[in-house]
């Protein structure tokens, strides 16, 4: 589910999901506020696919691990 596939679109996959938490890392925010956006953006058919709090955090550890956001004291940024 990481990458898109036949039957699982882009929105629906952890890579198209971190390219939504990306644009929304204008500015750092806690893992709280992310979550909260994203919900408020799915109930006003902002974002299409719907993810649970699990696949936010794997969502987190992929974008960690390829060093697109960094943490620091529980704050969330992304890497220059």
């Amino acid at each position: 589910m990481i990458m898109p596939s036949k039957h699982i679109n882009f929105s629906q996959s952890l890579l198209g999901f971190g390219s939504y938490l990306l644009s929304k890392l204008s500015m750092p925010k806690s893992v709280d506020d992310l979550w909260c956006e994203y919900q408020n953006d799915l109930k006003n058919d902002l974002y299409s696919a719907i993810h649970s709090f699990d696949n936010l955090n794997l969502t987190l550890i992929f974008l960690y691990g390829i060093n697109a956001i960094q943490e620091d004291n529980g704050i969330i940024s992304r890497c220059n």
